[in-house]
């Protein structure tokens, strides 16, 4: 055999080690997996637990305020139309009770109106039978001076009202 030069030596191939190499390298992949990779692998999900459970709670918690701020917004609309609905009764009830002062007023306006009238017609009627009686009173007695004798109470109603009648015809 002749010897090998360095070149040989690089480039030459033996069987022999090339499968031994495999083997090893194929123990050393089990070896890898069975205590590194594994262990590794564990770690990393542990991880990826950790980190999830944060986003996890974080979304949950996103979920719970979308839902309060709907329940937020339905209340705040309940509590809307409800003052909504206070104010317009409010509103309903201010203009009957306006109204309804406004015609206890008229009412009572029309009483008082009604009242006076009856009083001046009441004073009126006085304020004739007064003027009668004193007009009366002073016919009979310029009639008696006149006449020279007393008049008896007949005679006296009836001058009187014709009296009246006569000064009524002249005013109309």
């Amino acid at each position: 055999m002749a010897m090998k030069t360095g070149y040989e030596l690089l480039v030459s191939l033996d069987w022999q080690t090339i499968i031994i190499q495999l083997i090893n390298l194929g123990i050393q992949i089990l070896l890898f997996k069975k205590f590194l990779y594994k262990p590794v692998m564990k770690i990393l999900r542990k991880r990826q637990g950790l980190v999830d459970q944060p986003l996890k709670e974080a979304e949950a918690a996103k979920q719970e305020a979308l839902s309060m701020k709907k329940e937020y917004e339905a209340n705040l609309s309940k509590a809307n139309e409800e003052a909504d609905r206070i104010v317009k009764e409010a509103s309903a009830a201010a203009s009957q009770k306006s109204e309804r002062i406004v015609s206890d007023a008229q009412e009572e306006a029309a009483a008082l109106k009604a009242q006076a009238q009856l009083d001046i017609a009441a004073q009126q009627k006085r304020a004739i039978n007064d003027a009668k009686d004193e007009i009366g009173s002073m016919a009979v007695d310029i009639a008696s001076k006149v006449i020279g004798r007393e008049i008896n109470e007949q005679d006296q109603a009836d001058l009187v009202d014709e009296f009246i009648q006569n000064v009524g015809d002249e005013s109309a």
